[in-house]
């Protein structure tokens, strides 16, 4: 395949940019936008002409020839829930992303960016495998409560690509074999995917599973309500300290694993005790979801820039390693997942569905 690929993946303080030739990264830039700038705008949507200027800054200091732009693919948003996979932008989805039917989020952009330069280019614009990608099997759903249903929300495109990766290196496809995936970032997403899909996962942003450097996890259902009716937060306050204002960051007012390793090391013990706490929280997880496969699975993935940290896996392996071969693909694939998808789409080897 000949031609460049355009891969935007908007963050909430910053824009990811990459040109690959195939799967060939020639070119990456990440856009910092100023604080200032963005809380001028409630809705991320209304970012949109700011972020384009950046692009548009960083494509002509390229002088990137349109005629050699072959596709764009854009990091997908939360949205209904979906099959994996790559999806054509089209007006529903883009209308869906308008008015944040499912969520205010930053990754809102990706695919409005995408559908602007796939325009302007004429080419193909896809997102791939975004957040709410859901292959959920019928016990998966259930929650213990009919009015509360569990839901798929994970760090589907990097699990996928470090899955489809390894599937390769042992001569298969990523539909011939199951792993336990496990993502170790901001929020930690461990998923049980067996033939290429997600079958199941804690909710990384406010559900199940492990407390994380900033978010809360599974927590006691009692204390919960009473924190909930006390009268000390809004709904908007609560949801704010359990998404961002949780885990690590609340025990010890820190939540860069860096940071917190360096506390570790000038002999710290109430930060290494929570940092332990949290390490035997995340392989909990994984032996949970070990079950789910019938310990049926290839090898158990640990991605994500937590990985790159070798206290945390070390510790971790002490944990898990009697489940199986345990396998470390430090940092994020994002960028590259998607490009990968686009390659896919432009050789016929995946047809987009419609959303």
């Amino acid at each position: 395949m000949e031609g460049l690929i355009i891969v935007i993946n908007p963050g909430s303080t910053s824009t990811k940019m990459a040109l690959f030739a195939g799967k060939g990264k020639i070119a990456e830039e990440n856009v910092t936008h100023p604080y200032d700038q963005l809380t001028q705008f409630d809705n991320v949507t209304d970012q949109f002409d700011l972020r384009m200027k950046g692009i548009d800054a960083w494509l002509g200091s390229h002088n990137i020839d349109g005629k050699k732009i072959v596709a764009v693919a854009g990091r997908g948003a939360p949205v209904r829930p979906l099959e994996g996979g790559s999806y054509w932008i089209n007006d529903k989805m883009l209308d869906d992303l308008h008015k944040m039917r499912y969520a205010n989020h930053a990754s809102n952009l990706g695919a409005m960016i995408a559908h602007h330069l796939g325009k302007r280019y004429n080419v193909p614009a896809i997102i791939s495998d975004p957040v709410t990608v859901d292959n959920f099997t019928d016990y998966a759903r259930v929650s213990g409560i009919p009015e509360l249903e569990r839901k798929c929300r994970a760090h589907t495109l990097n699990i996928k690509e470090v899955c489809r990766r390894e599937a390769e290196k042992r001569g298969k496809k990523l539909e011939e074999c199951n792993f336990v995936g496990v993502h170790m970032g901001g929020g930690i997403s461990v998923a049980a995917v067996a033939g290429g899909k997600i079958i199941d996962v804690n909710d990384a942003l406010l559900g199940m599973g492990p407390f994380s450097p900033d978010r809360a996890g599974a927590l006691p259902i009692g204390g919960l309500v009473k924190l909930a009716f006390s009268g000390k937060h809004t709904e908007k306050e609560l949801l704010d300290k359990l998404s961002r204002k949780a885990g690590l960051m609340a025990y010890i007012g820190q939540s860069d694993l860096r940071e917190v390793e360096k506390m570790i090391e000038s002999g710290d013990k109430k930060a290494e005790a929570y940092y332990g706490a949290m390490v035997y929280q995340i392989a909990k997880e994984i032996g949970a979801y070990a079950t789910v496969l019938k310990g049926n699975y290839a090898a158990i993935l640990l991605t994500g820039g937590m990985a790159k940290s070798g206290r945390l896996i070390g510790l971790l392996r002490g944990h898990i390693s009697f489940l199986g071969e345990v396998v470390v693909a430090a940092g994020e694939f994002e960028m590259e997942a998607l490009a990968a998808a686009a390659v896919r789409v432009l050789n016929n080897e995946e047809t987009p569905k419609e959303y």
